[in-house]
């Protein structure tokens, strides 16, 4: 299946819109999100805070356009926005999308991003509809720009640690076609089949203020 990196966490935004959520966060965590741009082809528009480890934080809204209605992407944002906000999901990069094309038995879709710059960020991704009828699984992406206008190319000093999964590791091993033990790309990963929604529940941060759950 090639290599793979938890490349970033999605935060689908609250009821206060994303300069509320990105402040809130930012607070918590003791970092300031930047402007990240929109996303045409999804509906949607983001903030982004650089982890370190080659890893960032996602926040997302979703926006009154046509493609948000359309696309997987931004139904999945407007579906967790309107029940408060919250996690949305985790993301693997991976080298290859053609065996996970295959196994998924469809096609990548492409994503842009316009930088408020005027740069554009391409990329291609796989596996929304999986998050959306089971949240506990993660969706692939596969960047196609320069690595120098990739998100993680601004490192952070704050380090992602430890994820919450509510759900099972047989069902997320079984999605990924690889065993992840309890670490997984230098991350460890924590399975509660018990309470709750699947889903990513939680997170856990290093940071200059000591560790932040959130």
């Amino acid at each position: 299946m090639g290599a793979m990196h938890l490349d970033h966490l999605t935060f689908a935004v609250g009821p206060n819109g994303l300069a509320d959520q990105a402040a809130k966060l930012g607070d918590l965590l003791g970092a300031r999100f930047r402007d990240g741009g929109f996303h045409p082809r999804f509906g949607t528009r983001n903030n982004i805070l650089e982890l370190a480890d080659d890893r960032f934080i996602e926040l997302v809204e979703v926006l009154e356009h046509p493609a948000a209605d359309k696309a997987p992407f931004g139904q999945a944002v407007r579906a967790r926005s309107e029940l408060g906000g919250g996690w949305l999901g985790w993301v693997i990069e991976v080298d290859d999308m053609a065996p996970y094309e295959k196994r998924l038995a469809r096609e990548a879709v492409t994503g842009t991003r316009h930088f408020p710059d005027g740069r554009r960020l391409v990329w291609k991704q796989l596996g929304v509809k999986g998050l959306m009828s089971d949240p506990q699984l993660p969706f692939f992406i596969k960047w196609e720009s320069e690595p120098e206008v990739l998100p993680s190319a601004l490192h952070g000093n704050i380090k992602l640690v430890e994820l919450e999964i509510v759900g099972t590791k047989a069902r997320v091993e079984d999605w990924l076609g690889v065993e992840i033990g309890d670490v997984f790309d230098g991350v460890k990963i924590c399975f509660d089949s018990q309470h709750g929604q699947p889903g990513l529940a939680a997170a856990t941060f290093e940071t200059a203020k000591g560790l932040v759950r959130i």
